[in-house]
């Protein structure tokens, strides 16, 4: 049986892989993918996630190789800037 935080990375693994490739490299997120990601997964912790410029502010910053796509490495790092931020926002509230 897995532990949790195992389960926690599979699961953050077939995410990616779930919206990665549906067009194109099947290895990176093209920005109708991640806009899909991100409305899907994660809408309810994003300010606005059908805001087109937020998309593209998100697509932008994650882009560090300015391929116009986000890899896995890439997404990782949202991730985990997402998880600190929203750990330092329930910390707040203890």
């Amino acid at each position: 049986m897995a532990s949790q935080l195992e389960s926690a990375v599979e699961g953050l693994i077939a995410v990616f892989h779930n919206y990665s490739g549906k067009e194109g490299d099947k290895y990176k997120l093209n920005k109708k993918e991640l806009k899909e990601l991100l409305q899907t997964e994660l809408g309810t912790l994003l300010e606005n996630p059908k805001d087109t410029s937020a998309v593209d502010n998100i697509m932008h910053d994650l882009d560090e190789n300015g391929d116009g796509e986000v890899d896995f490495q890439e997404f990782v790092v949202m991730v985990a800037a997402l998880t600190v931020a929203c750990n330092e926002f329930f910390c707040e509230d203890t």
